[in-house]
């Protein structure tokens, strides 16, 4: 690796644990930067999922005070978000990656309009406080195992799929929602390190390189999350949600 293909990276990997930690959508960043220097496209699609794991974990520390009183909901859902995390993982090693290609950027806007339209759903569907405790934790438990499943096997744009989905389901403060969003997606993050370590053709020196800057990145990133208007942090998510999937929509074609 040359000096500017670390420089590259390094910078591609500051931005993307920003982007994450507001809005989800820094693969966007990381992987072309790991395809420009020459890694084939499982090795950095692999690599990339490695690589911007930690910056999760920084975001966490950032949103921390937004998770307090969510404890118990949390410990509920671990279980569902790291079985959905090791499906998606097993799917990218055992399975064709077209036809999932084909999907994924319709997922991606899906989700940015469901957030964009989040009130007349939520009329559609029964906004949380109205539906059973039974249905409540239903629905609360597909949208994580579904966004999980599609983190452990693409990770692009995760984040804005995990706000999307728990934020027609919980009603909570986007701020509040953005915080487990981080959490969840660090525990994704773990399945992907613990299963593509051992079994993916993973590129460490890129990840060496990367992986502190989404460090960085994160935690300032969740800072910034913090510090938005809900109205105003809705709007960046819709607007990285829409681009991603149409700059993937546009790539799998």
């Amino acid at each position: 690796m040359t000096l500017a293909e670390a420089v590259l990276l390094l910078v591609a990997g500051l931005g993307a644990g920003t982007v994450n930690a507001i809005a989800g959508g820094g693969s966007l960043l990381t992987f072309p930067a790991m395809l420009a220097i020459g890694m084939p496209p499982v090795a950095a699609n692999v690599s990339n999922a490695l690589a911007v794991a930690p910056g999760y974990g920084a975001s966490v520390l950032g949103s921390r005070a937004d998770l307090i009183g969510q404890g118990r909901r949390i410990l509920r859902v671990i279980p569902t978000a790291l079985l959905g995390a090791l499906g998606g993982c097993l799917l990218l090693l055992n399975t064709p990656r077209r036809v999932f290609d084909l999907v994924v950027p319709f997922l991606v806007i899906g989700a940015a309009l469901t957030l964009a339209g989040q009130t007349r759903l939520r009329a559609l569907v029964g906004h949380p406080q109205q539906v059973s405790p039974r249905r409540a934790t239903i629905m609360l438990h597909t949208a994580v195992f579904l966004c999980a499943l599609y983190g452990g096997y693409f990770n692009a744009a995760l984040g804005v799929l995990l706000v999307a989905g728990l934020a027609l389901v919980l009603d909570e403060t986007l701020a509040r929602v953005s915080a487990l969003k981080n959490l969840l997606s660090a525990l994704i993050g773990v399945v992907t390190i613990a299963v593509y370590s051992i079994f993916g053709p993973v590129n460490w020196a890129a990840v060496a390189v990367i992986a502190p800057a989404t460090i960085v990145g994160g935690y300032l990133g969740a800072r910034v999350a913090r510090r938005l208007p809900a109205a105003a942090l809705r709007a960046v998510i819709v607007a990285f949600g829409l681009t991603v999937g149409t700059v993937l929509l546009v790539r799998a074609l």
